[in-house]
């Protein structure tokens, strides 16, 4: 596949702008927001939806993050078509795919258990659309512009979330569980079109140089482990992978409390949703300033600092502040996460070349898998030490984090040679 020339090099700031006149990052920077928008709608809906047919709050939990950690093993397993396989036919049919599923959920009366199947069965192939998109991005932006594009991605993603929520709570009070699931599939039938009718038809190279459709005779698991297990014994990569699941995990744990230290503390009805808002709010901002304002050196310079900033805020928390310093923690928090711009270009450099969509694959589906254990260790955690000291826990953790980044040799704004798949 041919590459596309990025509007920034080298250390140059690239801007927005340049950054959303690649046509094809727009095409897919574009369908990729509608399908969060879609994610949050479909994923809230298919929760009560559970929890109206059943009365379990246990089902209903698991209904919300059955579609997290099954993305591990799909990536660990598949991954490596995202490098084998046409990207057009990939995302298209992961559009497809997400729409097929929740019009079955939406049209189609089944038991809970196997409702809960069809998800998990769709999120084991998320990791592949998800790496071939990201892979596709990559080989379009170049220099900061990659950087650029995925702050941009980030930020749309944050706003999406927040009005998929929204939509999905006025989608089930004015149309029902089962109509507003087809309003999801009808936004991932828009997206699969779009990207079927917008995105040239391309091809890249596989693993060894070849058309990833002719490499002979390797199964897609086999090659997909065998892929898996070389990224992870790369160093470089595999400490940046971490570096990008370990923060990110020990805050969502935090998240998860935010609902009990509110009613624990008996903050006004209301609030914690207030709460729950700032940390989005903070990450939009970060990524905004950080991507606007700064040169990439300066972004890689503050990876600890940023990620410091994720974690100390929340050991406030063990001085169970009220309403207005919770919220201004929460907003500083959220704001670290900017941290993540100054590793992009560090990561993108240790990747193989023919094993970059593998490799995004796999660094989105741990980081969602983490992100969806962390809630449940640390609530087992506040069931010992209380909402408060746990939150606190979780900040002290994140904050640890960077000191473990400062024992890197060298440093992540400089990796080595990536060790080559």
């Amino acid at each position: 596949m041919t590459t596309t020339a990025g509007p920034a090099q080298g250390d140059r700031r690239a801007t927005y702008r340049e950054v959303l006149a690649e046509p094809r990052f727009r095409l897919l920077f574009a369908t990729r927001t509608v399908a969060v928008t879609a994610d949050a709608l479909r994923i809230t809906t298919f929760s009560v939806l559970v929890y109206a047919a059943t009365g379990s709050a246990l089902l209903s939990a698991l209904a919300f993050g059955i579609g997290f950690v099954p993305q591990l093993f799909g990536s660990l397993l598949l991954g490596s078509l995202a490098d084998r396989l046409p990207p057009r036919a990939l995302i298209t049919g992961g559009y497809g795919l997400t729409c097929a599923a929740a019009l079955l959920l939406a049209l189609v009366r089944m038991p809970t258990v196997a409702s809960l199947g069809v998800v998990a069965l769709v999120a084991l192939a998320t990791p592949v659309f998800h790496g071939a998109s990201s892979r596709l991005v990559a080989q379009s932006l170049q220099g900061d512009a990659y950087v650029l594009g995925r702050s941009l991605n980030n930020i749309a993603a944050s706003g999406a979330q927040l009005f998929g929520l929204a939509l999905g709570g006025a989608a089930v009070a004015t149309l029902g569980p089962h109509r507003a699931l087809a309003v999801s599939a009808v936004l991932y039938l828009g997206c699969a079109l779009a990207t079927l009718m917008r995105l040239p038809r391309l091809r890249w190279e596989g693993f060894d140089g070849t058309h990833g459709s002719a490499r002979g005779g390797d199964g897609a698991v086999r090659a997909s482990l065998r892929g898996a297990v070389m990224l992870l014994r790369a160093r470089t990569v595999r400490r940046l992978m971490l570096a990008q699941w370990l923060p990110p995990a020990f805050v969502a744990g935090a998240e998860g409390l935010i609902v009990a230290y509110a009613g624990g503390r008996h903050f006004a009805p209301g609030w914690y949703a207030v709460l729950m808002g700032c940390l989005p709010a903070g990450m939009l901002v970060g990524d905004l300033l950080m991507g606007r304002l700064l040169r990439p050196p300066a972004r890689e310079r503050l990876v600890v600092p940023l990620i410091a900033l994720m974690g100390l805020p929340l050991v406030g928390f063990a001085a169970e502040p009220g309403t207005g310093v919770s919220s201004c923690l929460l907003l500083l928090c959220g704001f670290g996460f900017a941290y993540g711009l100054g590793l992009q270009r560090p990561f993108l450099d240790a990747l193989p070349q023919h094993g970059q969509g593998q490799a995004f694959g796999l660094l989105g589906s741990g980081s969602m898998t983490l992100q969806g254990v962390g809630p449940a260790c640390f609530g087992a955690v506040a069931a010992g030490i209380g909402t408060s000291g746990a939150i606190a826990l979780a900040g002290g953790a994140a904050a640890l984090t960077a000191g473990w980044i400062l024992t890197w040799h060298p440093p992540a704004s400089s990796p080595p040679a990536p060790t080559p798949l």
